[in-house]
C-alpha cells in the first residue's frame, strides 16, 4: 500500500499519533500535503529552520509548534494535521516529551494530528503506544522507471532516450536508491555522456551505501573461470538461481552457507555468483553495524536488511559470519543482549524474507555457530569447501602462472594439501623475488601445517553433516580424501 493511502486510512480512522519512518523526508511530507489539499484538510509544517511553513505565526521551537494547535488558527479546519521534521532529535526533552503526549491524547476527539516524519524511530516510552508507525518505502522500479521517462518528457529535451533494455538496466543499477539519490545519478549520466549510462549510477550507488557505512557493493570481475574445483557447489547455485519461481516467493532460492578452512575460496565464489548471474553483490559488515546508542545497532541492522530487500534480486554476503555472532549465548551479559538482538532480526528475516535475496555466509569454525542458525529453510543447503583436490590445484596453478607470467613448465613445489591461497601466494613471491616456484614455496607454511588439528576437526564435523562443495552429496571425508588424488594424514602429529 502507497503512503498517501495509508495516512488517509490512518487519519479517517481517527489516529492522532503518526510517525513516517523515511528516509526521504521532502518526499514523504509532499505526498502527504498534496493528499491533505485535496480532501480540503488542514495542514501545516514545521521543522527548525523554516518553522511553520507559510505562517506569519511564529513557532521558533518544538513546543511552540505543538502549542500552535491550540491557536484559532489551527481549529478552523473539522482535519488539522501538523507535520513536524525531525523531531525525534527533540524528544528526549521533558517539556518537549508532555507537549507532545498531551497534544495526541486530546487530539483525536478534535480531528487533529501529529505527523512525524523522521529517518529513525526513536519514540520514549512516554507516548510509543500513542503512535502508529507508517514505513515510507524506497521507490519500485516501476517509480524509479518514471522519474526516467521524465527527464525525456520535456520538448526542449536535447538528450537521446536509450532503448528500453537499457532503460531497465539503469533502473536496476538505481534499485534501492532514493528518489533524489536516482534522479542525481540519471542527471549526472545525462550529463556525461548525453544519455543513461549504468555504470554511472552504480558508481553513486556504491558511494551511496559506502556513505551508510554498513553495506559494501562489489563490482569487481570475478568469475567462475578464476575458480578452481567447486563443482557442485556452482552448479547447485546457478541451477537454484536460474530455475526459480520469480512469482511465486515461497519457490525462490534462500542461499548457502559455506564452511571451510581459511584460503579455500569461499569469499571469491560469493563474489563470482553474482556477475555470473547477473546480480549486485552487496557484502554486509556486522562490525559496523554496532552503535554507541541503545536501539541504535538493532536499528541499522532493519535498515540495511531494508535496503538489501529494496535492490533485489541480489546476493547478500556475510564473511565469517561465526565471529559476528560468537558471543550470542553470552550476550545478555557481555553486551546488554545487543549481539543476540542482532542474530534474532536476522533470523526472521532469513526465515520471513519475500524478496528475491539470495544470501551467503561463509564459516571457518561451525562450533561457533548457534544451532537454531543452519537448521532447514534458513538456507538451500549446507556445503564444506574442502582443501582443493588434486585437479583443482593443477587448475590453480595454471590460473595464477599465466596471470603473474611465470614459465609454466618449471618444476613446482609439493602442493599437498595447499590451498588456492597458497598456490596464488607461492606465484606472487616467485614473480616478486624473481625466484623459481622450488624456491619461493619455501617462504609458504600451509595452513594444513599450522593449523592442522582444528582442520581436521572441521572435517569431522562436516563428516555427513555438510554437502560436498565439490561432488554430489554429502561430504565424506573417506571419499574426499580418495578424490583429491594424495593420501590424507589423519594424524595431526605427523603433519
Amino acid at each position: 500500500m502507497s503512503l498517501e493511502n495509508d495516512i488517509k486510512e490512518l487519519i479517517c480512522a481517527g489516529f492522532s499519533g503518526i510517525w513516517v519512518d523515511s528516509q526521504e523526508a521532502d518526499d514523504a511530507i509532499a505526498t502527504i500535503k498534496k493528499m491533505a489539499d485535496n480532501r480540503s484538510w488542514g495542514c501545516d509544517i514545521w521543522d527548525l529552520d523554516r518553522q511553520l511553513y507559510g505562517r506569519p505565526t511564529p513557532a521558533p521551537g518544538p513546543v511552540h509548534a505543538l502549542r500552535w494547535l491550540d491557536t484559532a488558527e489551527a481549529k478552523t479546519n473539522s482535519t488539522q494535521l501538523l507535520i513536524v521534521k525531525n523531531f525525534h532529535r527533540f524528544l528526549p526533552n521533558p517539556e518537549v516529551m508532555q507537549v507532545l503526549q498531551n497534544r495526541v491524547a486530546t487530539g483525536k476527539a478534535i480531528g487533529q494530528h501529529v505527523i512525524v516524519v523522521s529517518p529513525v524511530l526513536q519514540l520514549q516510552p512516554e507516548v510509543e503506544k500513542l503512535f502508529t508507525i507508517v514505513h515510507h518505502e524506497l521507490p519500485t522500479r516501476e517509480q524509479l522507471a518514471t522519474i526516467v521517462n521524465e527527464l525525456f518528457s520535456g520538448e526542449n529535451n536535447s538528450f537521446v532516450k536509450p532503448s528500453d533494455e537499457v532503460i531497465g538496466l539503469v533502473v536496476d543499477a538505481a534499485a534501492g536508491m532514493t528518489r533524489l539519490e536516482a534522479e542525481n545519478a540519471f542527471s549526472l549520466s545525462l550529463i556525461r555522456h548525453n544519455t543513461l549510462s549504468p555504470d554511472v549510477v552504480w558508481n553513486l550507488k556504491s558511494q551511496t551505501l559506502e556513505k551508510a557505512g554498513t553495506l559494501q557493493l562489489y563490482r569487481g570481475d570475478a568469475s567462475f573461470e578464476g575458480l578452481g574445483g567447486l563443482e557442485n557447489l556452482k552448479a547447485f547455485c546457478i541451477r537454484a538461481m536460474k530455475r526459480q519461481g520469480e512469482s511465486d516467493p515461497e519457490k525462490r532460492p534462500r542461499g548457502v552457507l559455506l564452511l571451510s578452512p581459511p584460503g579455500c575460496g569461499k569469499s571469491q565464489f560469493a563474489k563470482a555468483l553474482g556477475n555470473e548471474v547477473g546480480r549486485p553483490t552487496v557484502m554486509l559488515d556486522f562490525g559496523s553495524l554496532m552503535g554507541k546508542f541503545v536501539g541504535e545497532s538493532e536499528a541499522n541492522m532493519r535498515r540495511a536488511l531494508a535496503l538489501v530487500d529494496a535492490m533485489a534480486p541480489c546476493i547478500l554476503f556475510c564473511d565469517e559470519i561465526e565471529k559476528a555472532l560468537a558471543g550470542t549465548g553470552s550476550s545478555g551479559q557481555t553486551d546488554s543482549g545487543v549481539t543476540a538482538r542482532l542474530f534474532g532480526t536476522l533470523l526472521t528475516w532469513l526465515n520471513d524474507h519475500k524478496s528475491d535475496v539470495f544470501f551467503i555466509g561463509t564459516c571457518n569454525d561451525a562450533s561457533k555457530l548457534p544451532p537454531e542458525f543452519t537448521r532447514a529453510e534458513r538456507f538451500d543447503g549446507v556445503f564444506f569447501v574442502d582443501l582443493p583436490g588434486e585437479n583443482a590445484r593443477q587448475y590453480i596453478w595454471e590460473l595464477y602462472l599465466k596471470k603473474f607470467g611465470l614459465n609454466a613448465a618449471q618444476a613446482r613445489p609439493d602442493d599437498a594439501n595447499w590451498t588456492g591461497a597458497e598456490i596464488k601466494s607461492c606465484c606472487r613471491l616467485a614473480a616478486l623475488l624473481d625466484v623459481p616456484l622450488i624456491e619461493a614455496a619455501q617462504n609458504v607454511v600451509p595452513i594444513a601445517v599450522t593449523n592442522a588439528e582444528s582442520i581436521e576437526n572441521l572435517r569431522g564435523w562436516a563428516d555427513g553433516r555438510c554437502l560436498s562443495a565439490d561432488f554430489k552429496g554429502f561430504f565424506k571425508r573417506s571419499v574426499a580424501a580418495a578424490k583429491a588424488g594424495t593420501r590424507r594424514k589423519l594424524n595431526p602429529s605427523n603433519n
